[in-house]
């Protein structure tokens, strides 16, 4: 199952707080867990699932030696130090598992305290905790749509007052005989057309598709520089976002010309070059399970399935003859399977199931209350998305307008100093 593939490991040492002493090792992250193999016995000193960790932080041993620090429940705190390639990659990539693990259990953390609600309670609370939230961002939002419409108003009122000035430098530009000077005055209607068009031409921009957005962890070339960052798949294109959503890199569909599935969360994309280095990053993420069946189906010549990757795709392709699942069910959760309500059984999570099966799910209310906070939700996203596909043309019109207006000042600039 997922849960037991390696996402990724690393050579470092562990602190047994028993012995007083460092014993070398592995360092291994799962999608839920963690755990540290002694190297000479081969023995586990260390196993947790990341769900029972309280804080992940970057700390230093004896004041010499940068370590990684993990605290578990309980007070428990585990050292890990001599990391490989570097303390920051390391760090990294566990709390974005981490993060992204305590995202995914909001909803589910109801479901393992023992409660007297039912599934549709449940289920209602928790769409009504969505709707509060969406409505509070839908709030924020409009505020800041009121903040760009001001800043534009301020960017059309100083635009005017530059054609005034330039009206005026030419005016005094102009000698005193030069019998055309009136005719110098125009109307600031005339100088608006550029800035409609540009609007018009990044608005397009903008309404190109987004397929899937996940969190990452971003590396180029080497893994010594990994940092956090964001992947994105377009209709017609892949981009590389680091976490302060600036682009790092946009690969064009046309322009990728492999794709390597290491492992179900770990990607390399390349776009090869000649005469110079290749463009190649690597990208590993909690949610690409979900990634990758896209990618496969926009760059099925050129994605790859290599290690763990290229089993689980053998196992998936031998185990869904006859079914129309995708071949990442195991590393996705219940993807595509979910469509067609096949849900894995044996063992005790089938006999869960095949118990919740036999108990009703939610009562006839609870469904229409869960009917109603979906049909509010689902206008809620559509008004969010209509304004923020609005403040992204807003966005394009500002920075047009400061760019545009940061070239008039100093060309006026130039002009007045030929003046004095």
């Amino acid at each position: 199952m997922s849960s037991d593939v390696c996402v990724h490991s690393w050579p470092c040492s562990y602190y047994l707080d028993l012995e007083k002493r460092w014993v070398p090792g592995k360092l291994s992250l799962t999608p839920h867990s963690l755990k540290f193999t002694a190297d000479r016995v081969g023995e586990v000193l260390m196993g947790l699932p990341l769900s029972s960790v309280v804080a992940i932080r970057k700390e230093a041993s004896h004041f010499i030696f940068s370590a990684i620090t993990i605290l578990e429940r309980g007070h428990l705190k585990h050292w890990f130090s001599s990391l490989r390639p570097s303390r920051n990659v390391v760090f990294n990539i566990i709390e974005h598992f981490w993060r992204e693990l305590l995202l995914s259990q909001e909803g589910t953390a109801a479901e393992a305290s023992p409660s007297t609600l039912t599934r549709g309670q449940e289920l209602t609370g928790l769409m009504s905790s969505s709707q509060r939230r969406l409505e509070d961002t839908a709030k924020v939002l409009h505020h800041q749509g009121e903040q760009l419409d001001s800043v534009m108003r301020g960017l059309d009122k100083m635009e005017a007052d530059l054609d005034v000035a330039d009206r005026l430098l030419t005016e005094l530009e102009s000698p005193s005989w030069w019998p055309f000077r009136s005719s110098l005055w125009r109307t600031p209607e005339e100088g608006k057309p550029r800035d409609t068009a540009s609007v018009a031409v990044g608005e397009q921009c903008r309404k190109e598709g987004i397929m899937i957005q996940v969190p990452a962890v971003i590396s180029q070339r080497t893994e010594s520089h990994a940092q956090p960052g964001r992947l994105t798949v377009l209709v017609s294109a892949l981009e590389i976002h680091d976490s302060s959503s600036v682009l790092l890199h946009r690969f064009q569909r046309e322009d990728v010309d492999d794709i390597k599935v290491h492992s179900p969360y770990e990607v390399s994309i390349c776009q090869q070059f000649i005469g110079k280095p290749d463009m190649a990053y690597r990208v590993i993420s909690a949610k690409m399970p979900e990634v990758i069946p896209i990618l496969e189906v926009q760059f099925s010549e050129k994605i790859q399935l290599l290690g763990d990757a290229a089993g689980l795709g053998s196992v998936g392709a031998t185990s869904s003859v006859g079914r129309s699942c995708p071949v990442w069910p195991a590393a996705s959760g219940l993807m595509g399977c979910a469509a067609h309500r096949e849900l894995p059984t044996g063992g005790q999570e089938g006999r869960q199931q095949q118990l919740q099966r036999a108990q009703p799910l939610f009562s006839k209310e609870d469904a229409g209350e869960l009917t109603q906070i979906l049909s509010k939700l689902k206008g809620l996203a559509l008004d969010t998305e209509a304004e923020l596909e609005r403040q992204d043309a807003a966005l394009d019109g500002i920075t047009t307008a400061v760019d545009h207006a940061t070239l008039t000042v100093d060309k006026h600039n130039r002009r007045m100093k030929r003046l004095t």
